[in-house]
């Protein structure tokens, strides 16, 4: 006893000095149970009294997990711990739970009720480690309790807890997309958020959730242009790449005057210069004075948004992290004017100065930037001179750089470096050099003739790749001007000895076969060595032989007859099938005979036609159509997740979705004296626009106030906020808690107003939305209007009149004042509340969360009150969900499984619920229903001996016991169908007998919806088309005249879900395949007498082949 306990003391003697790894000593006998032994020592720790003891095991644990060990067995010692008091210790305990969680879901939902205790703690800390491992629990049955966590977080006090409400949102987003709708209720929320940690977060889950609602940003714009500066690095990047997307959907093009200036610039010059050229067409010089017209009456005005965006992220271009720099660029790159776009050339050389990772990447999109911008870089050539110590994929990228740059002006300082780069020991990058000076000559006429005589020089080289890669640049050039240039070819003919590069030796080949009349002695000798050595030639040069000899045949036919037939002759009987081809087509084609066809007459023509010279291409010419700096530009193709850069919009959307309504305490004397020391001038000055950092946060509330009163008047200017920062400041920081609080109660009005029954159409409640906005947008206007008292009585009234003044309809206007009518009793309650805002922390705003109406449909039940009640006792077992996992099966159509004569008494029958299947998404829910007709009770029901197809699989239903006779039970197992409509055959096996049965799914039912926006199902259809698109003409039948009848006839026949269309005339239907996530779109659009057409997109066409079967045979009964 006494000795073990000594063991004990020793082991956790040792084990507290540092390393836990004891037991190596091979006299210590550790060395068979050393990892039974330690973890044995941790558990005892973890379970003893002590907070000390279970600090420490706790940090060994942590130390274990750091090192990549696996821990995942002391799951059940720590997870106790969850409650412990220590603060230290519960914090570890989460940090190893978010690590564990995921693995050990069903020990995790154990412990639910205490993290869910967790996120009442008085410490943020903790209730931010409880939310990220409720988080981490990837289960669907907690769901709701997640959803719940995240909205109470999403208002906590505590702006690092609302940070991790920001991370929970795409978790549970990627678990449960349906969610998407009151996710984005949550995000809506948090992007009003003005602490500078909760920013980059946020927009990181917007980008996630929902890209496409650009609309949630416009009141936020500003604040995010403001708080950029002190948001971290990461943050920045993500609010840059989408604040990138949103301007240019938001404003013009800065350079679209520049384009038409030049326009205009040239139909001037044809205007005046036109008198002696009578014979120019009219029309056309109408048009041009017209551009020049234009161009002189609107010149370009940038949106002051548009310049508080570029002035704010210009300082970042000196941020220390290269993402940032790197965002920042390619924001200038997409938005600013031509003339603005300099700045950012300089700090994209200084991440030269990095890593070989960062300069890859920095020179990808220094390559592409250089092709459109050529002058921005050229102050920095030398800074892209190649060291020898660059890795080749940098060396290459500083070549395409340098050539992109290469002018006139500094040709002969790049084609001198160019010489020193082609004794360089890498090859590859040897190649590279050598195209780059082609594609130099190519460019600047005047030293092609320098570049050929340096190429030609090279061909001299010893080494063999050098002068393979010379032979082909020199071809290329070569095809521009032959004629001056016969003693090259003639000097390349000679190569043919020496040279065993295949394709250095094919492209001298076509050379000589192209300009034979050039060299006319020369050609039929260099016919007569190939021929010798065809037999051992590459493919390619054998090709080149064949083609050689067919144009000496059709211009010297004298002497190269029979050396002509020769080749053809030894081609027939090639190997090679393409070879065999080619010469059987030249032989019919060159050597006439009495079966020759009309094409024999063309030989000449076909053979011996002027080919146009290559151009050489920068690889990087069209890679501006991805954003720079992202995934897709790097890889030069779409990758999953990339958001397309939106096209300028042709004219400007209307810039005051962007004004935030002006809080009451802006109405005092303070702004009266700011507007009237507001000066008049443009914008932003010239100095302004190059001052360095920009104002605070707390200024920004004062920018975005006066930017209104310009935009209202039309002016366009705004007061920069220098004179009274501090008193603003001091204003702001009071102030920031009663704007919070006023944003809260609206929303919350707002979501009270929502609470309508479910069974609403869509467009309804997009109108709905549509009428808020406006509402917003008037408040706005009556609050710059009036006065402080005024405000509180009058503007509900006078903003219903002003309503119905508008051009709206009188439908949409008395639905208005409804709302408008219903909202007045809120206003005195927030008179009242004035005095005590300041003391008044976010928690007590738990007084205006709606109460469940009692129009609530059951769907909406799923997150009520009462739900909340049920969670605390968290009864998680499968009984919870059954009602919603299983739907009613009078609303499905049922299939025979089993008829009861057959079954001796017990019928079973099948459907297929369209519901998920838990335990696995990729399986099809198959409800099935027994039904005991038999005198006596069944026993043991189960099946056994699944026959399936390659890659099927089954989960099985529980075995049920007992089946009284009389009785009736459902149960439901999953299906993996692969995509296939193949039946699933098993034996239903009951205590006595066994029976042969299968399961068949339509097509229909191996799909699961998907909800989508109008823009995405087009997005979506366009990348479907071709051979993944079938269309078919129907006549719809009696029954199926209206909408109504066609969504239910199309959703009875595939578990598809309704597209939002804003056509009558169309009906759009979304899905995908349950195993391989494969889209299925449908539209239906109706036409004049029941004529109708169906479109089905879906990357299988297996499946959207039997679909439109399908489909038609519903639309046309």
């Amino acid at each position: 006893m006494s000795a073990s306990s000594a063991f004990n003391d020793e082991k956790g003697g040792s084990s507290s000095v540092g390393e836990p790894e004891y037991g190596h000593d091979p006299a210590s006998g550790g060395i068979f149970s050393s990892d039974y032994k330690r973890h044995d020592d941790l558990k005892e720790m973890l379970d003893s009294n002590k907070d000390s003891l279970k600090l420490e095991a706790m940090k060994r644990i942590v130390a274990m997990i750091a090192r990549g060990k696996n821990a995942s067995d002391l799951f059940p010692a720590v997870v106790k711990n969850v409650a412990c008091k220590n603060i230290e210790v519960k914090k570890l305990v989460y940090v190893y739970l978010v690590r564990y969680a995921e693995e050990q879901q069903d020990l995790a939902l154990l412990s639910i009720s205490t993290f869910q205790r967790g996120l009442k703690d008085p410490n943020q800390l903790i209730r931010a480690s409880a939310l990220r491992v409720l988080s981490s629990i990837r289960v669907t049955i907690i769901v709701p309790i997640m959803m719940l966590a995240i909205k109470e977080a999403a208002s906590d006090m505590s702006p690092y807890v609302r940070k991790t409400a920001a991370h929970a949102i795409p978790k549970l987003y990627s678990l449960d997309p349906e969610q998407k709708d009151q996710l984005i209720e949550v995000i809506e929320k948090l992007l009003a958020d003005k602490t500078t940690l909760v920013a980059g977060s946020v927009v990181m889950a917007f980008e996630e959730v929902c890209p496409e609602r650009i609309d949630l940003i416009h009141k936020n714009y500003r604040k995010l242009c403001n708080l950029l500066i002190d948001v971290e690095e990461w943050g920045q990047v993500v609010i840059i790449n989408m604040l990138t997307r949103y301007a240019r959907t938001q404003f013009l093009n800065p350079n679209i005057n520049e384009s038409l200036l030049e326009e205009g610039g040239g139909g001037e010059k044809t205007f005046y210069g036109s008198d002696d050229e009578e014979d120019e067409d009219e029309e056309d010089k109408e048009k041009k004075a017209e551009a020049a017209a234009m161009a002189k009456r609107k010149p370009y005005v940038m949106d002051p948004d548009h310049r508080l965006l570029l002035r704010n992220t210009k300082p970042l271009l000196q941020s220390r992290n290269a993402a940032v720099v790197m965002a920042v660029a390619q924001l200038y790159f997409h938005l600013a004017p031509k003339a603005e776009v300099g700045v950012i050339a300089k700090a994209l050389v200084r991440l030269l100065r990095s890593h070989s990772e960062v300069q890859f990447v920095v020179l990808q999109n220094v390559a592409t930037m250089t092709i459109k911008r050529r002058g921005m870089f050229e102050p920095y050539l030398k800074s892209f001179y190649i060291r020898s110590t660059d890795p080749t994929q940098i060396k290459i990228l500083k070549l395409e750089v340098l050539t992109n740059l290469a002018n006139e002006t500094n040709i002969s300082t790049i084609l001198r470096e160019f010489q020193t780069y082609i004794k360089s020991m890498d090859k590859d990058f040897v190649a590279a050099t050598i195209q780059a000076i082609g594609r130099c000559a190519t460019n600047i006429g005047e030293v092609r003739d320098t570049c050929l005589n340096g190429l030609v020089q090279l061909l001299s080289n010893r080494d063999e790749l050098v002068v393979a890669e010379s032979v082909v640049v020199i071809k290329k050039l070569l095809q521009m001007q032959p004629e001056k240039h016969s003693d090259i070819i003639k000097h390349m003919a000679k190569l043919t000895d020496n040279i065993q590069v295949p394709m250095a030796r094919a492209s001298i080949l076509w050379l000589i076969g192209e300009y034979c009349e050039h060299v006319p002695k020369i050609a039929p000798d260099v016919l007569r060595k190939m021929a010798k050595s065809f037999t051992n030639e590459e493919d390619i040069v054998k090709l080149q032989i064949i083609n050689l000899a067919a144009k000496l045949y059709l211009t010297n036919s004298k002497q190269t007859k029979l050396l002509t037939q020769y080749v053809l002759n030894l081609a027939k009987y090639d190997q090679n099938y393409d070879i065999r081809d080619r010469a059987r087509f030249i032989r019919q084609l060159i050597v006439p005979t009495d079966k020759s066809g009309a094409l024999s007459k063309y030989a000449k023509k076909l053979f011996l036609a002027l080919k146009p010279a290559p151009v050489l291409e920068s690889p990087f010419k069209d890679r501006d159509h991805f954003q720079l700096g992202s995934l897709s530009h790097l890889l030069n193709a779409k990758a999953g997740g990339y958001q397309e850069l939106p096209d300028w919009p042709e004219a400007a959307p209307d810039p005051s979705v962007r004004n935030v309504e002006v809080p009451e305490w802006t109405k005092c004397s303070s702004r009266e004296k700011r507007k009237e020391k507001k000066v008049e001038k443009p914008f932003y000055s010239d100095s302004e626009g190059e001052s360095g950092p920009t104002e605070s946060a707390d200024s920004e509330s004062d920018s975005a106030s006066a930017s209104e009163s310009g935009s209202g008047s039309g002016s366009g200017s705004e007061e920069s906020g220098s004179g009274s920062e501090s008193e603003e400041s001091e204003e702001g920081s009071e102030s920031e808690e009663e704007e919070e609080e006023e944003e809260e109660k609206e929303k919350k009005k707002k979501k009270k107003e929502l609470k309508k029954p479910v069974q609403e159409s869509e467009s309804e409640q997009s109108s709905e939305e549509e009428e808020r906005k406006r509402k917003n947008k008037q408040q706005k206007s009556d609050s710059e209007s009036e006065s402080d008292e005024e405000e509180e009585s009058v503007s509900e009234s006078s903003q219903s009149e002003e309503e119905s003044e508008d051009s709206e309809s009188e439908a949409e206007v008395k639905q208005k004042k409804k709302t408008a009518a219903s909202k007045p009793p809120s206003k005195p309650a927030k008179k009242e509340n004035k005095k005590e805002k300041k003391e008044m922390s976010l928690l007590d705003l738990d007084d205006f969360e709606p109460t469940p109406s009692p129009q609530v449909t059951p769907v909406n039940t799923f997150l009520s009150s009462s739900l909340v009640t049920d969670l605390e006792g968290l009864s998680l077992t499968d009984t919870v969900l059954a009602p919603a996992t299983i739907a009613p099966s009078s609303a499905l159509k049922s299939f025979e499984l089993l008829h009861r004569i057959t079954g001796e008494g017990l019928s079973v029958e099948y459907c297929f619920s369209r519901q998920p299947f838990s335990p696995d998404p990729h399986m099809v829910a198959v409800q099935i229903q027994f039904t005991n007709s038999a005198a006596t009770e069944a026993k043991n029901l189960h099946m056994e001996d699944a026959k399936l197809q390659s890659g099927m699989r089954v989960k099985e239903f529980p075995e049920i016991e007992v089946l009284p006779a009389g009785e009736t039970t459902t149960v439901v197992m999953g299906i993996d169908f692969c995509d296939s409509t193949q039946a699933a055959n098993f034996q239903l096996c009951t205590h006595t007998r066994k029976f042969f049965v299968s399961i068949q799914p339509p097509v229909g039912e191996l799909m699961t919806p998907v909800f989508m926006t109008e823009n995405e199902f087009k997005k979506e259809q366009g990348q479907l088309m071709g051979m993944n698109e079938i269309t078919e003409k129907l006549t719809l039948s009696d029954k199926c005249q209206n909408e109504h009848a066609i969504v239910q006839r199309v959703t009875t026949a595939a578990n598809l879900s309704r597209v939002p269309c804003g056509s009558d005339k169309e009906c759009r239907f979304a899905g995908r395949t349950v195993t391989s996530g494969s889209l299925v779109l449908v539209t239906v659009a109706t036409k004049e007498e029941r004529a109708a057409q169906l479109t089905v997109n879906c990357e299988k066409m297996v499946i959207g082949t039997m679909l439109v079967k399908d489909i038609l045979l519903a639309l046309t009964q």
